[in-house]
C-alpha cells in the first residue's frame, strides 16, 4: 500500500507541465511535504508534496493576494528597471551584470533565494540562476 502511494504520488509530481513547475509549484511543494509530514510521517510527506504542488501553481509564487502589495512595495523603492531586449516571461535567464537584484523581504513566503527586480517596468522574481520565475502582473 505505502509504495503504491508513493509510486502514484511521485508519477503525479512528474507529470506536472514545466511552466507550472516554474510558478508557485515548489513553495506549494515545499509547504503540501511538511504539512504532510506533520499529519502522517513520511508517506504524508510525499503525498502532501505532490498535493501542494499542484495547488501552489494554482496561486503563483506569491500568491494572487500577495502580487498587488509586492508591486507597491517595489514600486516605493524606486527600482530602476533594467532595459532588457530578451522577452519578459519566465524562464528567461537574466544577465549576471548590468541588473541589480534584491532580496525579497520575510513577509513574502518565498522559496530561500529568491530575488527580485524590474525589467522592462515590470517586477519580476528571479531564482539564484537568474532566470524569471515569476511575472509580477
Amino acid at each position: 500500500m505505502k509504495i503504491t502511494t508513493l509510486l502514484a504520488a511521485s508519477a503525479f509530481a512528474l507529470a506536472l507541465p514545466m511552466a507550472a513547475q516554474a510558478q508557485g509549484t515548489l513553495r506549494g511543494a515545499e509547504r503540501g511535504a511538511q504539512d504532510g509530514a506533520d499529519a502522517a510521517g513520511p508517506v504524508g510527506a510525499i503525498v502532501g508534496g505532490a498535493v501542494g504542488a499542484a495547488t501552489g501553481t494554482i496561486g503563483g509564487i506569491l500568491g494572487v493576494e500577495d502580487r498587488p502589495r509586492f508591486r507597491s512595495y517595489v514600486r516605493e523603492r524606486n527600482v530602476r528597471s533594467y532595459d532588457y531586449d530578451g522577452r519578459v516571461a519566465v524562464g528567461s535567464e537574466l544577465p549576471s551584470s548590468g541588473v541589480t537584484y534584491y532580496d525579497v523581504p520575510g513577509d513574502y513566503s518565498v522559496a530561500r533565494g529568491t530575488r527580485y527586480t524590474v525589467v522592462n517596468d515590470r517586477p519580476v522574481l528571479v531564482d539564484g540562476r537568474r532566470r524569471i520565475i515569476e511575472v509580477i502582473e
